[in-house]
C-alpha cells in the first residue's frame, strides 16, 4: 500500500518548480490532489495531466492565496471535490519578486512579498485546519534564508520565511492537541526557476562549490522530503523547520 492511500491533499503554488514536483510525488504516494495555481494555468494543466497519468485524481483550482475571498473559494472547490476533509496542507506559494535594498523597496513591495509568502501561509491554514483531523499535516515552505538572512536585496523574503518558520513552531503547538503535524522545510540553493531569475550564474556556482556536496538541490528532493513529513513514519514529527540544503548550514 502507498504511504498517502486515500489522502486528500492541497498544495498552494502547485504548478511548477518545486510545487509540482510535491504535487506529483504526494500522488505518486496515492494522495488526490488539489493544485492551487495563480497566474501559471498552462503549467498547472500539465501537472494534472501529470498526476492523472499515474491514476490519480487532482483538480487545479485558480487563487490568490494572499487574498481571503480567494482563499475561502478555494477550500469550497476542495470539498466540492473530494468532500469535508484534508489531510495534508502544503503551503508552497511564494516568491522572491525582486531583488530591492532598503532604500528601494516602498510599501506596495513590502505588501506583496509579505501578504504572498507570509499572510498566504496564515490565512490559508486558518481555511483549512477546522477540515483537517487527528493525522493532518501542514507543511510550510521557509527558507535557508530566514535564518541567514539571504543573499543580497532579499532582506523581505527572508524576513517573510523568518515569520513562516516562527508561525509553524506556534502552530505546532496549537494544533498538536487536535493530532494535526506542522513543519517546515527550509531550503537552500535548489535549481529552480526562482534562481534562474534572481540569482546570477557566477553567484549559484559559488555557493554550490561552497556545499558539502557540491552541487545544487533539485525540487525532487524536496519532494520526497515533504511526502515523508505528510506520512505516519513522521508520526512523532512536529514544530520542525528541516534543513534540505546539502550541508551548506547546519542547524
Amino acid at each position: 500500500m502507498k504511504r498517502l492511500e486515500g489522502k486528500i491533499a492541497v498544495v498552494t503554488g502547485g504548478s511548477r518548480d518545486i510545487g509540482r514536483a510535491i504535487s506529483v510525488k504526494l500522488a505518486k504516494e496515492g494522495a488526490k490532489l488539489v493544485v492551487n495555481y495563480y497566474n501559471s494555468e498552462s503549467a498547472a494543466m500539465e501537472t494534472i495531466e501529470e498526476i492523472k497519468s499515474l491514476g490519480q485524481e487532482a483538480i487545479a483550482v485558480k487563487a490568490d492565496v494572499s487574498n481571503l475571498g480567494d482563499i475561502n473559494n478555494l477550500k469550497t472547490k476542495v470539498i466540492e471535490a473530494f468532500g469535508g476533509k484534508v489531510d495534508i496542507l502544503v503551503n508552497n506559494a511564494g516568491g522572491l519578486f525582486a531583488r530591492k535594498t532598503l532604500g528601494e523597496f516602498d510599501e506596495s513591495f513590502y505588501n506583496l512579498v509579505m501578504n504572498v509568502n507570509f499572510k498566504s501561509t496564515v490565512f490559508v491554514s486558518q481555511a483549512f485546519e477546522p477540515i483537517m483531523g487527528q493525522g493532518g499535516s501542514i507543511i510550510n515552505l521557509s527558507s535557508l534564508a530566514a535564518r541567514d538572512g539571504g543573499g543580497g536585496g532579499s532582506a523581505l523574503y527572508s524576513s517573510s520565511k523568518g515569520a513562516v518558520s516562527t508561525f509553524t513552531r506556534a502552530m505546532a503547538k496549537e494544533l498538536g492537541p487536535k493530532g494535526i503535524r506542522v513543519n517546515a522545510l527550509c531550503p537552500g540553493l535548489i535549481g529552480t526557476k526562482f534562481h534562474d531569475d534572481f540569482t546570477k550564474d557566477e553567484v549559484r556556482s559559488k555557493v554550490a562549490s561552497g556545499t558539502p556536496l557540491r552541487r545544487e538541490g533539485t525540487a525532487q528532493e524536496v519532494a520526497d522530503l515533504t511526502a515523508y513529513l505528510a506520512s505516519d513514519e513522521a508520526s512523532f514529527i512536529t514544530g520542525n523547520n528541516i534543513d534540505i540544503n546539502g550541508g551548506l548550514a547546519f542547524s
